[in-house]
C-alpha cells in the first residue's frame, strides 16, 4: 500500500515507519506537517491509500486536515492518532465520518504493532466503503407505489432479557422487497417517504404486518412482544391511536405487547399533539419507548412530560462501552435513570462478546438487541433462530 504518515514529532514518525515496514509496508511517505502532507498529496504519483494523521499539531491541525481532505474527496481509508484527551480524538472521528470520508481507526498513542496490523487489514477488506457511497436512493413516486403494491415487508431483530436470557421480543425493520433491485434498505426510502408525506401511510403498513405475523406466533405459542418505530407525522394524526385500536381489535391482538418507538428529537416539532396522542397510546396499554436516548434535544425534558414506560439507549452509547470512559458513564448513567423512574431498559448496539459481558456485568440493563444476538431476519427464520440461541445462550450464562 501506498501509506502516508503526518506527526509533528521526528521520532514517532520514523518508529511508524519502522513498524509499519516490519508489517510488510514499505511504502511509506512521512510529513512533518498537514501543509507539507497536501502537497504530497497533490504531487504522489500513485495513489494514497491510508493517510495516518497526528490531530495536534502547530499550524494547520488534523481537524482543518480533515476538512481539506473532505473537499478534495480523498477516498483512501483515514487513521487519526493523538496522545490528547480520548473524548477529543472521538470527537474528530465523528467529524471526519460526518465528512463521509473512511475513517479506519482513532488510535490513542503510542500505537502498537498490532494496532496497525488491525488498520492494514480493514483498508484491505473490500466490504469497507464510505457511508451513503453507491447508495440508490427512490423517488418519491416509486416509494409510493411501493407501498400501494404491498412490496414492503418486514423483517425482525430479536431483543433478549439480559437476566434470564430469554428472547422476549423483536423490533419491526422495513424493508422493501424492490421487484427489479432486490432487498433495499430504508435508508434509501425513508427520508423520502417523510419528505414527501408518504411516512403515515408507510408507517401504517409496517404496523398492520407487524401486528398480524406477532398474532401469527402467538397462535403457535411463541408470545413475543413487538416494537415498531414511529415517526412525527404519525404523532400529528389524532385518529392514530383509533386506527391501531382498531386494527388489533380485528386482528386479535394484545395491545400490552405492542411498543412503538420514537425518537426524543421528532417530539420537538409539535409538542402538545405529539403528548395528546402518546398519552391516549399509553392509556391503551400500549408501551411508549423512546428511542436513541441521549441523541436527540431536551432528552429529560421528554422523560418528564411524557408517559414512556420504556428507555431505549443508543447503541452509539453501547457499543464499546466497557473500553470507553465517556461511553461507559453515560450509559451507566442512562440505565440508573430510567431503574429510578420505573422504565424497563433497553441496550441496542450489543455488537460483541465484550459488549454483553459488560451489560451483564452492570445487572440493572433489562433487554439486550445488537448483531452479536442477532441480526434482522425475515419472520420465517426466526423460529429457528430461537432453537439455535436456546443452544447458544448456555455459554452466555455460564
Amino acid at each position: 500500500m501506498n501509506i502516508l504518515v503526518i506527526d509533528d514529532d521526528a521520532f514517532v514518525l520514523k518508529l511508524l515507519k519502522l513498524q509499519l515496514a516490519n508489517l510488510g509496508q514499505p511504502d511509506v511517505v512521512t510529513c512533518e506537517s498537514a501543509g507539507e502532507a497536501l502537497e504530497a498529496l497533490a504531487s504522489v504519483d500513485r495513489k494514497v491509500e491510508i493517510v495516518f494523521c497526528d490531530i495536534q499539531m502547530p499550524g494547520m491541525d488534523g481537524v482543518e486536515l480533515v476538512r481539506h481532505l473532505a473537499k478534495t474527496h480523498f477516498s483512501g481509508g483515514l487513521v487519526l492518532m493523538s496522545g490528547e484527551d480520548e473524548r477529543i480524538l472521538s470527537t474528530v472521528q465523528h467529524l471526519a465520518e460526518a465528512h463521509k470520508l473512511k475513517v479506519l481507526g482513532a488510535l490513542h498513542k503510542p500505537v502498537t504493532p498490532a494496532q496497525l496490523r488491525d488498520i492494514l487489514q480493514r483498508q484491505a477488506s473490500p466490504a469497507l466503503k464510505p457511508r451513503g457511497q453507491d447508495r440508490k436512493v427512490y423517488s418519491a413516486e416509486e416509494v409510493a407505489i411501493a407501498i400501494e403494491n404491498g412490496e414492503l415487508i418486514n423483517y425482525y431483530q430479536p431483543k433478549v432479557s439480559m437476566r434470564s436470557s430469554d428472547v422476549v421480543g423483536v423490533e419491526a425493520l422495513v424493508r422493501w422487497q424492490h421487484p427489479r433491485d432486490g432487498l433495499v434498505f430504508p435508508d434509501q426510502f425513508i427520508a423520502t417517504a417523510e419528505q414527501y408525506g408518504l411516512i403515515d401511510d408507510l408507517t401504517r403498513r409496517v404496523l398492520l404486518n407487524a401486528l398480524r405475523q406477532c398474532r401469527g406466533w402467538h397462535a403457535n405459542k411463541l408470545r413475543l412482544s413487538v416494537a415498531v418505530n414511529i415517526s412525527m407525522s404519525n404523532l400529528v394524526s389524532l385518529d392514530f391511536p383509533d386506527f391501531i385500536v382498531e386494527a388489533a381489535k380485528r386482528l386479535e391482538f394484545d395491545l400490552s405487547l405492542l411498543i412503538l418507538e420514537v425518537t426524543e428529537s421528532q417530539l420537538m416539532r409539535n409538542p402538545l399533539t405529539a403528548l395528546d396522542i402518546l398519552t391516549r397510546l399509553r392509556l391503551k396499554n400500549i408501551t411508549l419507548s423512546i428511542d436513541d436516548f441521549g441523541t436527540g434535544h431536551s432528552s429529560l425534558t421528554q422523560l418528564r412530560d411524557i408517559p414512556f414506560n420504556e428507555l431505549k439507549v443508543d447503541s452509539g452509547f453501547v457499543h464499546n462501552a466497557s473500553d470507553n470512559a465517556s461511553r461507559r458513564a453515560i450509559l451507566e448513567a442512562s440505565l440508573d435513570l430510567a431503574r429510578r423512574l420505573g422504565m424497563k431498559s433497553v441496550a441496542e448496539g450489543v455488537e460483541n462478546l465484550a459488549d454483553w459481558h459488560f451489560l451483564s456485568s452492570l445487572a440493572c440493563c433489562d433487554v439486550a438487541q445488537g448483531y452479536f444476538i442477532a441480526k434482522p431476519m425475515p419472520a420465517s427464520a426466526l423460529p429457528s433462530w430461537i432453537q439455535e440461541w436456546q443452544v447458544r445462550r448456555t455459554g452466555l450464562t455460564e
